[in-house]
């Protein structure tokens, strides 16, 4: 993965294999799956059939009542909790607190600047995006030790998992408990805000959560659920949006055509806009060229390379047999890349998402698919569409680096892409 050379590695295990065989990874048997066909089976099987299986390392950091680990059931009624304030109609009303949260940013770190380095840049903002808006935690001392015990807690995630003293999965179970800790407190906060001052249930992603009740009004959603799953936002919420938007800019940076699609798609809406009023949701429905540009940088640099599931009984697959217990692995660049799924796989080409028609059902999984699609895809889409809005019509760039990059697992490019950066007069 640190020498990004993944890819070709399983390249070679399908042209000898096909696109289906076995290898043992992390000590444990394992069948790896490629192709749209083995996207369906992975994304739209029955819990009872396979399930989500994380590192154990992930699973301990995490915790075990997490969307990752829940199945069944417990799967479908956290996740439909968590989207009753991730659906497009709630987060319409956050547009305005989320756009005000990035420009704060750029007149942070952006303004008055010759050169900045955009991935660390870009997971600053995300974190700080999710603590405002998710969780109601505004800037100060709190989100301080938050964003600090998040990074340490990050850093141990991929670690192998031995609870040795000094180790990077020490430091990592440590961060997360404090971190645990802190969010169980504010939660008690919220629920009294909730209970005794009427608090709108719509507020923050932890007070709707509160908010949903059962038949005998009790909380549906038990707190080492909540504290689980805000865990697990905050790391899918912070490392994929910032990896993507930094690797938009990379590809803006080298696509002059595109750019000026962007620039000019943007700019008509910037024209629009009086001075200091926010965007609106009809705005950001208006950016679809800019959105096919998100797509296809998540083709061609996926945050996530690919994931792990376990089989809970036989499995007869390809004419194969997968024994229960197995492990079943899916690799995302497998099919983004593949030239007879996707025509010059390497060129930058948008227009690849102008018709969603035209994209072969289980081919692009940039997001997951079928029950395990990421229920933060919205959210996604608006924080992109308006960081790109501003970052576009605000500034102009050129790369100081060359676009090479290596997985740590997630994306990185060389240096964290570094930009010399020029302001823009106001339109």
């Amino acid at each position: 993965m640190r020498a990004n050379t993944a890819e070709k590695w399983l390249e070679k295990r399908i042209k000898k294999y096909g696109p289906i065989s076995k290898l043992s990874l992390f000590g444990n048997p394992t069948v790896f799956l490629h192709g749209p066909a083995a996207n369906k089976f992975i994304f739209t099987s029955s819990c009872s059939i396979i399930t989500n299986q994380q590192v154990k390392s992930i699973q301990m950091v995490l915790g075990d009542r997490s969307l990752l680990e829940l199945t069944g059931d417990d799967h479908k009624r956290v996740r439909n909790a968590l989207m009753l304030f991730l659906r497009p109609e709630s987060l319409k009303d956050c547009v305005g607190k989320l756009e005000e949260e990035i420009r704060w940013h750029l007149e942070m770190h952006w303004q008055g600047k010759q050169q900045v380095t955009v991935l660390p840049l870009m997971k600053t903002l995300t974190f700080n995006i999710i603590s405002s808006l998710l969780f109601g935690i505004q800037r100060g001392s709190q989100r301080d030790k938050l964003v600090g015990l998040f990074r340490q807690m990050m850093g141990g995630m991929w670690s192998v998992p031995l609870n040795f003293p000094f180790t990077r999965y020490r430091r990592s179970l440590q961060a997360s408990k404090l971190a645990q800790n802190m969010l169980r407190q504010l939660i008690s906060e919220k629920r009294v805000d909730l209970e005794q001052k009427g608090a709108s249930p719509h507020q923050d992603l932890i007070t709707c959560l509160l908010s949903i009740r059962n038949d005998n009004n009790e909380e549906m959603i038990t707190e080492e659920e909540m504290v689980h799953n805000v865990l697990l936002v905050m790391t899918a919420g912070h490392d994929t949006s910032s990896v993507l938007i930094t690797f938009m800019l990379q590809f803006l940076s080298n696509e002059p055509a595109v750019y000026e699609n962007v620039l000019q798609e943007q700019e008509n809406i910037a024209r629009t806009k009086g001075a200091g009023t926010f965007l609106t949701w009809e705005d950001l429905s208006k950016m679809k060229y800019t959105w096919r540009v998100a797509m296809e940088t998540l083709r061609m640099i996926s945050p996530i390379f690919g994931s792990f599931r376990k089989a809970l009984q036989d499995i007869e697959y390809g004419g194969y047999l997968i024994p229960k217990g197995w492990q079943i692995f899916w690799a995302s660049p497998m099919t983004h890349m593949d030239n007879n799924i996707y025509p010059e796989p390497t060129k930058f080409d948008p227009n690849r998402f102008e018709n969603q028609a035209s994209v072969p059902p289980c081919s692009f999984v940039g997001f997951g698919g079928g029950p395990r699609m990421c229920p933060g895809i919205e959210f996604a889409r608006i924080e992109t569409l308006i960081t790109i809005h501003y970052l576009v019509t605000r500034f102009t760039w050129k790369l100081c680096a060359d676009s090479t990059f290596s997985r740590d697992p997630m994306p990185v490019p060389a240096q964290g892409l570094p930009l010399q950066i020029n302001q823009k007069n106001p339109l």
